[in-house]
């Protein structure tokens, strides 16, 4: 299950649709906003993504699980929009028999997300703000929208 969504994100719900009585593991990782960063104070987030590649990509990185570890299913949500302190902004949820598979498939999730996926965050701070991580996404997103705007795409 793959979802990019402007909601709050709940961990357990995600887990509910996920683990079954073959898993004797579970392995979820919850990415909240954090008040500190880069040495500056955190006012808030904001994420963008192209939602119907992302959702492709992720899906894409559960298979690469699956041909790698015995994981019986890995779910992924991620927020965009402004999100506050203390928000979640992703939950990745990793069902296998065993732990070691577990914790190995969602570390392997998180850092694929966070390299592959067409997910932006900004961090805004009290005096400005930045488009930060994959910062060459972001500047492609950033050119990719003027350009847009200037009706070349």
């Amino acid at each position: 299950m793959f979802k990019i969504t402007t909601e709050a994100l709940d961990p357990r719900a995600l887990e509910a649709l996920l683990v079954t009585q073959e898993d004797g593991a579970v392995a979820t990782f919850q990415g909240v906003v954090r008040i500190h960063s880069r040495g500056k104070v955190v006012s808030y987030l904001e994420y963008d993504a192209y939602a119907p590649m992302a959702e492709k990509v992720m899906a894409q990185i559960a298979q690469e699980v699956a041909d790698r570890w015995d994981v019986r299913r890995v779910g992924v949500w991620h927020r965009t929009g402004r999100l506050e302190i203390g928000e979640t902004s992703m939950v990745v949820v990793v069902a296998s028999p065993h732990r070691k598979e577990a914790f190995e498939a969602c570390r392997y999730v998180v850092d694929r997300v966070k390299a592959i996926v067409p997910i932006w965050k900004k961090e805004v701070w009290e005096d400005g703000e930045s488009w930060v991580e994959g910062e060459t996404l972001a500047g492609q997103r950033q050119a990719g929208a003027s350009a847009k705007d200037a009706g070349l795409s």
